[in-house]
Formats: C-alpha cells, sequence, structure tokens
C-alpha cells in the first residue's frame, strides 16, 4: 500500500478564485442601478456574466449618504479598479433608475479610462400600465 502524497491545500484543486481574475477581457458592459437610496454598478462582460460589482452599501456609505452622487461615484470607481487590472479597455454603459448618482457614475467611469462605445439609458418605462382590477359588482 503506498503513501498517499500530502496536500498543500485542503482544497481539492488547485483554481479556486482563479476563474475570475484568469479572464482578460477586452470589452464589457457597465450596468449602473442608480436607486434613490443605493447606486449599484455591476460590469460584465459582453456574454453577461458578471465580472466585478460595487454598490455604494459596500463602499463604506451608511443609511441615506447611500443615494448620494459622491456614494456613486465611489461605487463605480470600485467597480471598475478591479476590470482595468483584468485588460478591458472598450466598455457600452446602462444607466437604469432614476437616482442621483446616474451621472456621477458616468462621470467616474468617463474618468477611468476606458473607452466608452455608448451609454443608453435603460429605465423601464410603463407604456400604458398594466390591466386595471376588474370592477366589483355590489
Amino acid at each position: 500500500m503506498t503513501k498517499p502524497i500530502p496536500r498543500i491545500s485542503s482544497r481539492r484543486n488547485g483554481r479556486i478564485g482563479s476563474r475570475k481574475s484568469g479572464r482578460r477581457i477586452p470589452k464589457g458592459v457597465i450596468h449602473v442601478q442608480a436607486s434613490f437610496n443605493n447606486t449599484i454598478v455591476t460590469v460584465t462582460d459582453v456574454r453577461g456574466r458578471v465580472v466585478s460589482w460595487s454598490s455604494a452599501g459596500t463602499s463604506g456609505f451608511k443609511g441615506a449618504k447611500r443615494g448620494t452622487p459622491f456614494a456613486a461615484q465611489a461605487a463605480a470607481a470600485n467597480a471598475i479598479r478591479t476590470v482595468v487590472d483584468q485588460g478591458m479597455q472598450r466598455a457600452e454603459v446602462m444607466i437604469k433608475g432614476p437616482g442621483p448618482g446616474r451621472d456621477a457614475a458616468l462621470r467616474a467611469i468617463r474618468r477611468s479610462g476606458i473607452l466608452l462605445s455608448f451609454v443608453r439609458d435603460v429605465t423601464p418605462m410603463p407604456h400604458n400600465g398594466c390591466r386595471p382590477p376588474k370592477k366589483r359588482r355590489v
């Protein structure tokens, strides 16, 4: 009976955690969700797989300060910093929501050095609303 080779790590395969950092992404999509209470910035590749994300809450802002433009700017900078290290040069920006962090997040994205191919507003707008409930008969 041969002696088993001791593993250095407790994990089965050494590829844990290397999935996201190993990918080189030249082009991506930056999604900005700006609500009144928070701003979430998500960076995906062109197929829609999330590469990096950040929000005003994870950037260290609490309470009503999360809804401020400065918090949105910090969230955008945090989300983009990791993907710039992975080699992203071009991106498309999708902005959703009515919050005050929309313009500040876009300004932070422009300053990061990534070339923007387009900026699109994807805020959902009701056309005619949903169908009203049936009237009650008394």
